[in-house]
């Protein structure tokens, strides 16, 4: 990952911590990985305990990045959906990111 892509996901983080208040963020895909290529995305799963649904989980989430210079997914869960998903529903894509990915932000 280049410097201004590292600087870029930062700046990200930030504005979604200020934001949204969120108690993880981490950073998956191949920028977490370390095989980003010219049309990567920034993918980063927010966990956030929140009523909203998840439509609207991330349609505030993109209502911060209205205009964006780097492409950008995000995924939101609440705490307990998150783990609902990994132990229950054995869903390995979100195992894998909550085990593997690189934890941007986390409130304590």
């Amino acid at each position: 990952m280049n410097k201004d892509t590292k600087k870029k996901i930062q700046e990200i983080t930030k504005k979604i911590v200020k934001e949204y208040k969120p108690e993880k963020i981490i950073l998956f895909g191949s920028y977490a990985w370390g095989v980003p290529h010219e049309d990567s995305d920034v993918d980063l799963l927010i966990v956030k305990n929140t009523t909203r649904p998840p439509r609207k989980r991330i349609e505030k989430i993109d209502r911060l990045f209205m205009r964006r210079d780097i492409p950008m997914d995000f995924l939101v869960y609440t705490p307990k959906e998150l783990r609902e998903k990994i132990s229950l529903d054995r869903n390995l894509f979100l195992e894998d990111i909550v085990k593997n990915g690189i934890t941007l932000y986390a409130s304590n």
